[in-house]
């Protein structure tokens, strides 16, 4: 008698099948939480920003001194660009600015801003997110 060694191609195949299955529900799901995780890197920065402007404020009276608010060699010095977003920050009169955090690379189509006023919003988003005027980052259930 000759004894069988290895595997039958039936339970290859299901082995194969159970991968692909699992991989077609994991890689998206883990791709989304990749996403979800360096977008805090945006919004955390654009609220470091906030304050820093706020605080230019106090000690200026207005965003528009000299030299502006979003000037090297102040309280309120531009941010840093990261691996994963572009920031630019507009002073757009006396009293008004706003700071804008552009996507790149895997985060490319995301934009979000903060004014003077605190007013979070997204300005843009990839295909299959939802933006909001109201709040950074929207839940698939609709919720801020």
């Amino acid at each position: 008698m000759r004894r069988q060694q290895g595997f039958t191609l039936i339970e290859l195949m299901i082995t194969v099948a159970i991968i692909a299955f699992l991989s077609a529900i994991a890689i998206p799901s883990y791709t989304d939480y990749v996403s979800r995780a360096r977008i805090t890197e945006a919004t955390n920065a654009l609220s470091d920003m906030r304050l820093k402007m706020e605080r230019y404020y106090q000690d200026n009276r207005r965003y528009d001194a000299v030299p502006p608010a979003c000037s090297p060699n102040t309280v309120a010095p531009p941010p840093t660009a990261t691996a994963h977003f572009n920031y630019q920050c507009n002073v757009t009169s006396s009293n008004t600015y706003d700071v804008e955090a552009t996507g790149t690379g895997a985060m490319a189509g995301f934009i979000f801003k903060i004014d003077e006023s605190n007013r979070r919003s997204t300005t843009s988003v990839p295909a299959g997110w939802v933006t909001s005027v109201s709040c950074w980052v929207q839940r698939k259930d609709g919720s801020c």
